[in-house]
């Protein structure tokens, strides 16, 4: 009876240890894919989204984003234009991590608009992290883009 006990605490401590070890792979692994370290910002324009984009663990990097429209992918580019607000606010030590978005023709009404970095880890996978909040927008009969507030 003593001996099925003992084994009984083994296989017990060895599940534990076992569930410890997978939930810190997958804890790396989500880290490894999804950095804390992007950030960034959008704005609605009359014809656009604009903002920026950093990575504060290379913050020389131009990070390629993508804009993402009610869930479609719309354009990309790479968020090296000038923004001075960037580097003043302490979010990078250089203006040029602004980007801007020309938006297609949309339907009028409330639209949806995402801005997401492209990061590719160290193994070669590609991950894109939203930057920023998303944008909500509404669109005039005229193709003109106003930003809605959050409650309307």
């Amino acid at each position: 009876m003593r001996g099925h006990m003992r084994l009984v605490h083994a296989l017990i401590a060895k599940s534990m240890a076992e569930t410890i070890l997978v939930g810190v792979l997958a804890v790396a692994s989500f880290l490894s894919a999804f950095p804390a370290t992007y950030h960034g910002w959008g704005e609605v324009l009359p014809k656009g989204i604009a903002g920026w984009a950093v990575n504060q663990a290379e913050p020389g990097e131009r990070l390629e984003v993508q804009l993402f429209i009610d869930n479609e992918f719309v354009a990309s580019t790479t968020a090296d234009q000038w923004r001075p607000d960037v580097a003043a606010a302490g979010w990078a030590r250089d203006d040029w991590h602004g980007y801007k978005f020309s938006v297609p023709a949309l339907a009028p009404g409330k639209h949806e608009a995402r801005v997401f970095a492209l990061h590719v880890a160290s193994d070669k996978r590609r991950t894109l992290q939203l930057v920023g909040d998303p944008i909500l927008f509404e669109v005039d009969r005229n193709g003109n883009l106003s930003k809605i507030t959050r409650g309307n």
